[in-house]
């Protein structure tokens, strides 16, 4: 266990709790517990034990996982040569359930919340695989892909206060079959008015996803706009709680992705702090929404977030110029052997790429980019 600890990565374990939330109390909040904690937790109430581990790597499989969930495969298989004996004596090291979660303090991720759950060795990459399960030991955790049958398939709203990227994303995404709403040159209030609007808007209920593009200039956290007056900008968190399941409740169960270009203005511009809020109703735990099922979900449940950075000079250097990630974004969204990739594996070969020119330019010209999700499911884009 404690091997499957130092494996994961913030955002997994705060999935991985998300996901057992039902199976130890759903209105518990387990969002800071570290990942050893939650296996304390399930051996606790008999869901976790040595010759108990179908949940284990059907969680792992749910937050992608499946290098673990192997692991878990091969301690298994080890553990069966040596009839369990009830206790931990396979190859692994022999760390005891009860005690491993007192022996390693994780700290929980801020991707949000998933639906994984935890094994004893490791953790694996993301990948999609089936696997046999007990069905009459193994509750069900989510379906295996999000529905995309709609026609169009959702709204793709794109934001761009740059001018440069606009035209392309469009043309990328009514290719993928969304409607596509384009917004150009706004200020800050205009931001989130849009925003707003977008959110409450009705034919959400007969689409199946939601996609939102948002390119300007920031600073450290708020995007800026297009202001030529000095204003508080609107915080990037902000941006995603438009569309949580409490404020835009015709989306609740279905993907919401975000990728934002910042363009970021140094520090020494920095503007006073944002005062602008979101409407719309917000509960502080985020527990009412239900999806179709009658399953409790969380409120921001089935989110992706891809952010990237780039420092504003730039934008400077050269005006017209598209934004590298988002460049790289529709080129993948267009290549037939992407076709059938899930949306995860895609942003990994989207890093590789933005790693890729970053160690062949100037630390002024280099991107950061940062992406974390609640998403319950596999999700695949693809032409039609």
């Amino acid at each position: 266990m404690t091997q499957l600890s130092e494996d994961m990565d913030k955002s997994e374990v705060t999935s991985f709790s998300f996901l057992l939330r039902d199976y130890m109390g759903g209105g518990k909040t387990h969002k800071n517990k570290s990942f050893l904690d939650v296996v304390i937790d399930l051996e606790k109430v008999n869901l976790l034990a040595p010759d108990k581990l179908d949940l284990l790597e059907k969680c792992l499989k749910n937050i992608h996982r499946i290098d673990l969930k192997k692991k878990i495969q091969k301690y298994k298989q080890s553990a069966l040569g040596t009839n369990y004996m009830n206790g931990i004596q396979a190859p692994l090291p022999s760390v005891g359930l009860k005690n491993s979660g007192y022996e390693l303090g994780l700290k929980n991720g801020i991707s949000k919340e998933e639906r994984p759950i935890f094994g004893q060795h490791g953790i694996s990459k993301p990948v999609k695989t089936s696997i046999q399960e007990s069905e009459k030991s193994l509750p069900q955790v989510a379906s295996e892909e999000y529905r995309l049958k709609s026609q169009p398939l959702g709204l793709c709203l794109i934001i761009d206060c740059i001018g440069n990227d606009a035209d392309p994303l469009k043309d990328t995404f009514i290719s993928l079959g969304f409607e596509v709403q384009c917004s150009k040159y706004l200020e800050t209030k205009d931001i989130h008015d849009t925003l707003h609007q977008v959110s409450c808007l009705s034919r959400h209920q007969n689409y199946d996803i939601f996609v939102c593009i948002l390119i300007s200039r920031s600073d450290s956290e708020n995007i800026l706009g297009t202001d030529h007056q000095p204003c508080s900008g609107l915080p990037l968190h902000q941006i995603r709680k438009f569309f949580t399941g409490d404020a835009c409740p015709l989306l609740l169960g279905k993907p919401k992705l975000f990728f934002i270009q910042n363009y970021v203005v140094p520090e020494d511009h920095k503007k006073s702090s944002s005062l602008l809020e979101v409407d719309g109703k917000m509960s502080y735990n985020g527990w009412r929404p239900r999806s179709s099922t009658g399953a409790l979900l969380h409120q921001e449940a089935d989110i992706f977030w891809s952010l990237c950075k780039v420092n504003v000079s730039v934008l400077e250097k050269s005006p017209g110029s598209q934004s590298y990630y988002l460049r790289c974004l529709s080129q993948l969204l267009h290549q037939p052997e992407e076709r059938r990739c899930s949306l995860l594996n895609l942003h990994i070969d989207l890093n590789n790429r933005i790693y890729d020119w970053n160690s062949r330019v100037a630390p002024e010209e280099q991107y950061s980019i940062m992406s974390e999700h609640t998403l319950r499911k596999s999700l695949f884009l693809s032409h039609r």
